[in-house]
């Protein structure tokens, strides 16, 4: 509660104040400072009064959309900014046209052209910054959350700007993406609406490995590792007939988008070892792919991933 007051108290003494002025202007200044420039004192009192009241309409703005939400996510701070930033910008025109002279509907048409311009100089900068206020509203990722864009960029957020998302990639690079190039393409959260997620490695074994026998051997070599012992148990599928074997795809959970990588190597281990143990054939060239679009650029070329689209 104190701290709402505290929020309150100069907007609300601004506000106060400049309406005191305004109102008793007259009166003050005919009877003690009769020489001072009543017109412009004011003027002046109005002006105060335009940016008072911006920033107490910004506070209680502000106020109300902080406030907690049962299970919901809380208002971007991009949007509070914005509509702070409207509120000024009312009030700037409004005090724009006070000393002008002019109505505010004049002042907005006889500044038109020059909007128009300065539109077409920074559309570039103008479409980051609305696909930005678009981000912010319908908030498909937050900060710490890991992302890939397009399939091609992956990383955790660590700021969402009103021009720009920085992203932090597993390989510790710092990626600067314009708002509007990711409002375009497709994007997947593997931090929402949970963390926890389930993964496929797809592996090929030789035609003369019956499926039964192929299921059994990869589906006992999965339950082996240790880290999935705690989780529910992988599942293994046959997926297809193709030219070098018979696909299958081994899926299994993972906790989080940064375990992914430890967990995609304990059971291609594990499957190796099984495989080996077991005197079984591999093709020529098997296939590894996994189902989740979450392997970096070093990671091994012949892993792909299918990923969960928001």
């Amino acid at each position: 509660m104190q701290s709402y007051l505290q929020k309150f108290l100069w907007p609300v003494i601004a506000v106060g104040v400049s309406l005191i002025v305004f109102i008793l202007h007259d009166r003050v200044f005919r009877h003690v400072i009769s020489d001072a420039d009543q017109h412009a004192v004011k003027q002046g009192s109005i002006v105060a009064v335009y940016y008072s009241s911006a920033w107490l309409l910004a506070r209680m703005a502000t106020a109300a959309m902080t406030k907690r939400r049962d299970g919901r996510r809380k208002v971007p701070k991009l949007l509070r900014e914005l509509i702070a930033a409207a509120l000024f910008l009312a009030a700037t025109i409004a005090t724009a046209a006070l000393l002008l002279g002019q109505s505010a509907g004049g002042a907005l048409a006889s500044s038109g052209l020059i909007i128009a311009v300065l539109g077409f100089a920074i559309r570039n900068v103008l479409a980051d910054v609305l696909a930005g206020v678009a981000l912010g509203l319908e908030a498909p990722f937050r900060i710490g959350d890991w992302v890939e864009i397009d399939g091609a960029i992956r990383g955790r957020v660590i700021e969402i700007g009103w021009r720009t998302t920085r992203l932090l990639t597993r390989s510790d690079i710092y990626m600067i993406l314009p708002n509007s190039q990711i409002s375009r393409q497709k994007l997947t959260n593997y931090s929402a609406p949970r963390k926890k997620y389930q993964a496929t490695v797809e592996i090929v074994l030789g035609y003369d490995i019956a499926i039964a026998r192929g299921k059994d051997l990869l589906a006992t070599a999965a339950a082996s590792i240790e880290i999935l012992k705690g989780g529910p148990k992988p599942e293994v599928r046959a997926v297809s007939y193709d030219t070098e074997g018979v696909r299958y795809a081994v899926r299994y959970w993972v906790p989080s988008f940064v375990d992914e990588a430890d967990f995609r190597d304990a059971i291609l281990v594990a499957v190796d070892s099984a495989i080996r143990e077991q005197a079984a054939a591999l093709p020529r060239r098997p296939s590894l792919v996994s189902s989740r679009a979450n392997i970096d650029p070093g990671d091994v070329a012949s892993e792909e991933g299918a990923s969960r689209s928001t």
